[in-house]
């Protein structure tokens, strides 16, 4: 029997870790808990498509099932989410780089959806240009560059957690997250639209 969502709020993330251990059940509260942001994470980081996103999603759960045993309580549970989520859509990206996939697709999301002609501009049209301008930029840089400012600006991590997930030094991070967005303001001003920065 599925443990209630108010159950699995109530545990931490090492609680929950441990109650997965013991009960695979659990393991749902952990997914659950989780989904939603290593989701929006893999389509960041360029796994344009629902269907790849979900599929790299799906990969990551299974090797987080496998190796929960593994997981060091004394390390932050969504840094080690992050890092297997994270080497799961590369490999989905070299996978579509070496079958001569363009990984610069344009980025897959509900929200940047064609507007319906009846619908009046509002305040929100700019966002959403502005969000998809970031996107477009994004999608131009070295994977290096794209995933740490991702990491660093849209996921809002530290630069050490930044470091646990790239299994970087603190040092590289910074200097990476500096050159990175040297690069996008760059790729920025070369663009008709100017983003606030």
């Amino acid at each position: 029997m599925y443990p209630s969502y108010e159950k699995c709020g109530q545990l931490s993330d090492r609680e929950l870790v441990q109650k997965s251990l013991e009960q695979v059940d659990y393991f749902s509260c952990l997914y659950e808990r989780y989904e939603s942001q290593l989701l929006r994470y893999v389509k960041r980081m360029g796994v344009v498509t629902e269907e790849e996103a979900q599929d790299v999603l799906q990969e990551a759960f299974l090797k987080i099932w496998k190796n929960l045993n593994a997981f060091d309580p004394n390390l932050k549970l969504s840094t080690w989410l992050y890092r297997i989520v994270h080497n799961q859509a590369i490999s989905c990206l070299r996978r579509k780089k070496s079958f001569g996939k363009d990984q610069k697709e344009e980025f897959d999301d509900k929200r940047y959806a064609e507007i319906p002609d009846s619908r009046l501009p509002g305040p929100t049209d700019d966002v959403e240009e502005t969000d998809q301008h970031i996107y477009d930029i994004l999608a131009q840089l070295p994977q290096k560059y794209k995933e740490i400012l991702v990491l660093k600006f849209l996921e809002n991590m530290s630069y050490e957690e930044i470091s646990d997930v790239l299994k970087i030094p603190e040092g590289t991070v910074a200097t990476r997250i500096n050159r990175a967005k040297k690069a996008f303001r760059k790729l920025s001003e070369q663009s008709s639209v100017k983003l606030p920065l």
